[in-house]
């Protein structure tokens, strides 16, 4: 099963291509480059490096959310039209469920959190099940980062790109993780959607969008 992962729900995005689950090469975004300008152009570079063309691929990926309002718009775009053009299936991952499996075996809770702007952050709390995985104990939900922070038991694992705009409270005692698994990686979507498509998960071309924490700051004046 080729495959094609797509993430750019934080600004430094990457693509991936894959195998059955397995690397074949990843590309990381140039953060200084507006992802509608370097998107198209790594992808193309990756089928060139790797010898593979569009033709090759059987499954596109990509994180849905939550993350950037146009890095999600552009992924999401770019992922359905490569699947209808080229009639492939199509999968659309959670940013958070990416990250946690970004952590290495040895720890069995992991709490996750993306940047909402104005303080605020989207944060979910995972716990590795027997099979391996990273499930979600509670639902996503958006609140204050401080007030996230204070609301996990002593000792928590923290992961995530919010980690690094947000000052951890000095007054609670928590663990952080490397900054390099803070950010998802298209790799890492790649081989979670394996493991789902293996199971039998497919994605609605006509329905799959990308899922914002919040309204826009334009759609919040239009709507008072």
């Amino acid at each position: 099963m080729k495959t094609l992962a797509i993430e750019t729900s934080h600004r430094a995005g990457s693509v991936a291509l894959l195998d059955s689950g397995q690397v074949v090469a990843e590309k990381v975004l140039p953060a200084e480059v507006p992802t509608t300008r370097s998107l198209h152009p790594a992808i193309r570079e990756l089928f060139c490096d790797s010898g593979w063309n569009a033709r090759d691929i059987q499954l596109v990926v990509t994180t849905v959310g939550p993350g950037s309002f146009t890095g999600l718009r552009i992924a999401v775009a770019t992922a359905k039209t490569y699947a209808y053009l080229t009639q492939v299936q199509l999968l659309g991952l959670d940013t958070l469920e990416v990250i946690a499996h970004q952590v290495p075996e040895g720890y069995h809770e992991v709490h996750v959190a993306v940047d909402a702007q104005r303080g605020e952050v989207v944060a979910g709390s995972f716990r590795r099940n027997a099979a391996g995985r990273f499930q979600l104990q509670e639902r996503a939900h958006l609140v204050r980062f401080d007030q996230w922070v204070r609301s996990l038991p002593e000792g928590a694992f923290l992961t995530g790109p919010a980690l690094a705009r947000y000052p951890v409270p000095e007054d609670h005692a928590v663990a952080i993780l490397p900054p390099e698994l803070w950010y998802p990686r298209a790799s890492t979507a790649g081989k979670l959607a394996w493991l789902y498509w293996q199971e039998g998960r497919r994605d609605d071309l006509w329905t799959l969008l990308p899922r914002y924490a919040r309204l826009s700051y334009a759609e919040e004046k239009l709507a008072s």
